[in-house]
């Protein structure tokens, strides 16, 4: 299994941080050069806990496509994307937030697995490590960017707040992973 971390900061708010991390809308702009599309699930807006979506994209000249749930979700600290249908046998993506004095930090922990036994293990080493790291460290640029900017409106403005009561109702069993996220 291959695990990347990696910490972005970020000089805007938390809240604005992390439900720019959740703007569909963002996501499709900063995977414009995958021509990345959503397939089926939410086109637009913010995804929220539970939230199934299914994109298409094309990477290392691969049309591929995935299906991804947001299955663990702490508003404004914390949500955890899990690829329930893909080309890995596995992929993970935690991310973490935290208020700082002159912004947010935000940390990302990936991990993944692919498929085909040491074929599979010989292409993490020697391309999938750093293309995901690379692509990850890209989108964090662009998120940053876009937070830091006036641009955050254009995806933002009209958004409803994350509903806490919602968050409070998901508090249940990831049906991903099996595993029981409540609060910390």
């Amino acid at each position: 299994m291959v695990t990347i971390k990696t910490m972005t900061l970020v000089q805007a708010p938390v809240e604005r941080c992390f439900k720019l991390s959740l703007s569909v809308d963002l996501r499709l702009q900063t995977g414009a050069s995958t021509g990345e599309a959503v397939v089926d699930g939410p086109r637009s807006g913010l995804l929220g806990a539970g939230n199934v979506v299914r994109v298409q994209a094309r990477h290392l000249g691969v049309k591929t496509q995935y299906e991804s749930l947001v299955d663990g979700w702490r508003p404004y600290s914390y949500f955890r994307e899990v690829m329930t249908d893909g080309v890995f046998a596995r992929f993970e993506h935690e991310r973490h937030f935290a208020p700082m004095n002159d912004g947010t930090r935000i940390r990302d922990e990936v991990r993944f697995t692919t498929p085909l036994g040491w074929l599979g293990r010989m292409a993490e080493r020697l391309v999938l490590r750093r293309y995901v790291t690379r692509m990850l460290r890209q989108r964090n640029a662009e998120l940053k960017r876009v937070a830091e900017s006036g641009e955050w409106h254009r995806y933002l403005d009209g958004e409803p707040e994350v509903d806490r009561q919602a968050y409070e109702a998901t508090r249940y069993v990831s049906r991903a992973s099996g595993r029981r996220y409540a609060e910390s």
